[in-house]
């Protein structure tokens, strides 16, 4: 079993390999993780995981930009996260390899970091000023017929593209050339399909490329009819990307 230690950054959101992650960093205990990796030499990867909290908050209460400024102050690494952070969070995450941390005046970050691949969670460490955690790489196999899968789930997704179109809003595959290698239409598929992060996470943790795009077919199918038997989304069912709070 291969594992690597490295920063944790739980997110309200799965993140997949392949797929870009804008951040908007202000709380001090992921300040002082992109501190500690501006100090990494230029030519060494800036990587960190990222998992889907299960329960918890990503922002810890009373930060700037909490509906309640009057809630009491939680502090630390694990706040927000009770007692075993470990426990907040899903169980399988994706490393995430940061091109761009750009530090602005009032100490904020502004950081580009893309999923390279994913990782089980063995355990957390909230000792230090931000979280680490012991992480498993995981290795994905391709399943049965996941090349015939991949071609239904780009049809299917082109219907379901095609629909949210029709819905007007911006559609993501247009005037864009999709790919046909199956793990990387397995996750650009997840990522890009409107739904909640319980579902995402549950493709992320797919046991190989095949029943992820199983599962997607299925999904696509249900979505896009849901999609045509209504004359109109609200804009934020619709949003296919966020940038996060942190």
């Amino acid at each position: 079993m291969t594992t690597v230690r490295l920063p944790l950054f739980p997110l309200n959101s799965a993140l997949f390999p392949g797929l870009v992650l804008p951040l908007n960093v202000f709380e001090e205990r992921y300040r002082a993780m992109m501190r500690e990796l501006l100090k990494l030499p230029e030519d060494t990867p800036r990587r960190f995981a990222v998992v889907a909290i299960r329960d918890g908050y990503e922002v810890a209460p009373s930060a700037p930009g909490m509906p309640d400024p009057t809630a009491s102050a939680d502090h630390g690494p694990a706040a927000g996260f009770g007692d075993d952070p470990a426990a907040a969070f899903h169980e399988v995450g994706c490393v995430a390899d940061a091109a761009t941390i750009r530090e602005r005046e009032d100490g904020t970050f502004e950081v580009l970091a893309t999923g390279t691949s994913r990782v089980r969670l063995l355990s957390v460490d909230a000792s230090g000023p931000f979280l680490t955690a012991e992480l498993e790489e995981l290795t994905e196999e391709p399943g049965e017929e996941a090349g015939a899968l991949a071609e239904g789930v780009l049809r299917a997704f082109r219907q379901y593209q095609k629909r949210l179109a029709g819905a007007r809003e911006r559609s993501l595959s247009a005037g864009v050339e999709l790919p046909d290698e199956p793990s990387v239409v397995s996750y650009l598929v997840a990522a890009a399909m409107t739904l909640d992060t319980p579902t995402k996470q549950r493709l992320l943790e797919a046991p190989d490329i095949a029943s992820r795009l199983r599962d997607e077919l299925v999904l696509l199918r249900s979505e896009t009819a849901i999609i045509r038997n209504l004359p109109s989304l609200p804009a934020a069912e619709l949003t296919l990307g966020r940038t996060s709070l942190n």
